[in-house]
C-alpha cells in the first residue's frame, strides 16, 4: 500500500492536541492525596493505541463502501441506543444515568458516541443525494428525523450533554451543503421559544418578534403555522419538560443561573472551575502544580472539567495557544471538505467538524460559565475510551477523503 500522501497539516494538528492533553491528564492526577484519576494517564495510552489501529482500519476503507453500508451502522447504533435505555448501567460522573453497555459488571463502552458518527454518515448519505439545498422546513424533515431519532434516546438516558451535539451535527452539516441561515434560525427557534419560557414577558416577546419574522420572510402559510405553534407548544409545555429532566440536570441549570444559590452543592462544579481557571493568571502556576487540581477541588477533573487543570497551571497563554491549536484543526478539517472528490465526503468531513466543534464549545463553555453544566469531554484532552476511539476513527475517515483528494483513486497494493 502506498504510505505517501497522507495530510501532513491535518496529522501534525492532531499530535498537537494529543500531546498536551496527554500531558494535562497526567497531570489531573498528580494530587495531594490518591484519586482515580492517579494512573489514568496510562490507560488513555491504551486508547489511543487501540483508537490509532481504529484510524489505520477506516483509512483502508473506500468511501462509497462506507456510504452504501451507512444505513446500517445508524440503524444498529440506534438499536445499541435501545439497548442502553434497557439494560445500560452508569459510571463515574454519569453514575445516575444509563449510558454504558456492560456484561459482567465490565463496561464495554458507550453507544451514544459511536451513534454521533453514525449519525453523521446517514446525514450525509441523505444530503449528499440531494441535487439542491433544502429550501423549505419540509425538505428538512428527512434531515431532522435523522438526528432526532439518537437525540430523543440520548436524553432519555438522561444524557443531556450528548444529545445535544446530534443537533450540533445536524446544523453544521444543513449550513454546509448551502440551507441558508434564516432558515436555520426557524428550526432552531422553538428551542429558544423554550429557553425564554422561564419568564412569560421573555416569550411573549419572542413570539411577537417570531410573527413579525414569519411574516417578513414570506414562508409558506402551512410551514409558518405549524412553526408558530411548535414555538407556542414549547412554551406551553416548558414547565413539563423541566419536571422530564433528572434532577441533578435541573440543579445544574439553576446553577448556571446563579452559581451563589448553592455553593455548596450544586453551585459547586462552575465555582471551583472559575476559580481554577481564574487563579491561573497570564502564565499559570506550573505543570502539575495546580492547587485546585492538587486538592482536587475540581470535580471530575479528568474528564468534563480538564479545560481549567490545563488553564490553571499554563495560564492564560496556554489557553489562547490551545485554543489557536484547535482553530487549526478545524480549519484544516474545512479546507480537507473543500477538497474532496465526492459530495458524500465532502459533507462527512463537514459534519465530523461539526461533531468536534460542538464538544469543544460545549465542554468549555461549561467550564467558564457562560453554558450549563451538561458533562462532556473536551476533544484529545478529557479521558474516555468510547470517545477516543470515535474521534481517532473520525480522523482516519478524514485522512482518507484527504488521501482521495490528492490521489483521485483508490489505495494501490
Amino acid at each position: 500500500m502506498r504510505r505517501t500522501g497522507l495530510d501532513k497539516p491535518l496529522l501534525l494538528a492532531v499530535l498537537a492536541l494529543v500531546v498536551p492533553g496527554l500531558a494535562t491528564l497526567y497531570s489531573a492526577g498528580q494530587t495531594d492525596f490518591p484519586t482515580m484519576a492517579a494512573n489514568i494517564w496510562q490507560r488513555q495510552l491504551i486508547w489511543l493505541a487501540m483508537g490509532t489501529v481504529g484510524a489505520v482500519l477506516i483509512f483502508r476503507t473506500i468511501p462509497r463502501v462506507l456510504e452504501w453500508f451507512t444505513p446500517v451502522l445508524y440503524f444498529g447504533a440506534l438499536a445499541l441506543l435501545v439497548l442502553t435505555l434497557l439494560f445500560g448501567t452508569g459510571a463515574g460522573t454519569a453514575a445516575g444515568s444509563q449510558s454504558w453497555i456492560a456484561i459482567g459488571g465490565v463496561r464495554l463502552g458507550q453507544p451514544t458516541e459511536f451513534a454521533k458518527l453514525a449519525t453523521i454518515l446517514m446525514l450525509a448519505r441523505q444530503l449528499a443525494g440531494r441535487r439542491e439545498p433544502p429550501a423549505t422546513l419540509v425538505a428538512l424533515i428527512p434531515s431532522a428525523a435523522i438526528a432526532a431519532a439518537p437525540f430523543v434516546l440520548t436524553l432519555l438516558q438522561p444524557d443531556l450533554g450528548s444529545a445535544l451535539v446530534f443537533p450540533g451535527i445536524m446544523f453544521a452539516m444543513l449550513f454546509w451543503v448551502g440551507v441558508k441561515p434564516s432558515l436555520l434560525f426557524f428550526v432552531a427557534s422553538p428551542v429558544i421559544s423554550l429557553a425564554f419560557a422561564a419568564s412569560t414577558g421573555l416569550w411573549g416577546a419572542w413570539i411577537v418578534v417570531l410573527t413579525l419574522l414569519l411574516i417578513w420572510r414570506r414562508l409558506y402559510v402551512v410551514e409558518g403555522l405549524v412553526l408558530w405553534g411548535a414555538n407556542v407548544f414549547m412554551g406551553v409545555v416548558a414547565v413539563r419538560l423541566w419536571t422530564v429532566l433528572a434532577p441533578y440536570q435541573r440543579n445544574r441549570i439553576l446553577s448556571f443561573l446563579n452559581p451563589e444559590m448553592d455553593p455548596r452543592a450544586t453551585g459547586w462544579n462552575i465555582i471551583q472551575s472559575k476559580v481554577a481557571i481564574g487563579s491561573g493568571g497570564w502564565f499559570g502556576k506550573g505543570f502539575t502544580e495546580g492547587t485546585q487540581k492538587r486538592l482536587a477541588f475540581l470535580p471530575a477533573q479528568h474528564t468534563d472539567f480538564i479545560f481549567p487543570v490545563a488553564a490553571e497551571e499554563f495560564g492564560f497563554r496556554g489557553v489562547i495557544i490551545a485554543l489557536s491549536l484547535f482553530a487549526f484543526f478545524f480549519l484544516v478539517l474545512i479546507r480537507i471538505a473543500r477538497q474532496a472528490v465526492d459530495s458524500f465526503s465532502c459533507v462527512m468531513v463537514a459534519g465530523v467538524a461539526g461533531m468536534l466543534f460542538t464538544h469543544v464549545v460545549e465542554n468549555i463553555g461549561m467550564t467558564v460559565g457562560v453554558l450549563p453544566v451538561t458533562g462532556i469531554p473536551l476533544p484529545f484532552y478529557s479521558y474516555g475510551g468510547s470517545f477516543m476511539l470515535v474521534c481517532l476513527i473520525s480522523i482516519g475517515l478524514t485522512l482518507r477523503v484527504a488521501w482521495e483528494s490528492r490521489f483521485g483513486g483508490y489505495l494501490q497494493e
